[in-house]
């Protein structure tokens, strides 16, 4: 693997913490995608059709602000992108910052986070959007992964 970056978007701290280890363990880089506006706990309650995430889910056009950005994507040759499952996809921060960046000749690998959910049609509908990647399919990722376990699947990723 040539050089590697972690970037995730985390509302609640899991995704963080998964996105840490895994840049640890794949001796990448680490970037984290911050929103512009912050989500609180209000935003987040999936109950809601008028929170924040709900209104943004149920509207596949909606692309959150992104206040962080990196300058130079092109120096990577994997980049794994990390997210909690909303809605049974990736939330619309992840449409963003896939649109915000030409990812030609990387390898976009997404990982998420979730409670029970997979990783659904995520690769697919990240593909859609990233111009020239190679995006694969993803896997669903745990805090209590062990570091061999890790590693197992970084490199069955980076081989494929």
């Amino acid at each position: 693997m040539g050089k590697a970056l972690v970037t995730y978007f985390s509302a609640s701290g899991v995704t963080k913490r998964v996105a840490e280890k895994l840049a640890s363990v794949a001796e990448a880089e680490l970037f984290e995608i911050h929103p512009e506006k912050k989500y609180t706990g209000q935003d987040l309650n999936w109950t809601d059709r008028n929170s924040r995430s709900s209104v943004e889910m149920n509207d596949r056009s909606s692309r959150p602000a992104i206040s962080s950005r990196i300058d130079n994507i092109s120096q990577y040759s994997h980049v794994f992108v990390g997210f909690p499952v909303w809605w049974y996809r990736e939330p619309s921060i992840i449409d963003t910052f896939m649109e915000m960046y030409d990812f030609s000749n990387i390898t976009v690998i997404p990982f998420c986070t979730s409670g029970g959910s997979g990783i659904g049609d995520s690769g697919r509908n990240m593909q859609n959007l990233a111009s020239g990647a190679k995006v694969l399919s993803g896997k669903r990722l745990t805090a209590n992964m062990s570091i061999e376990e890790l590693k197992r699947w970084i490199d069955e990723v980076v081989d494929e």
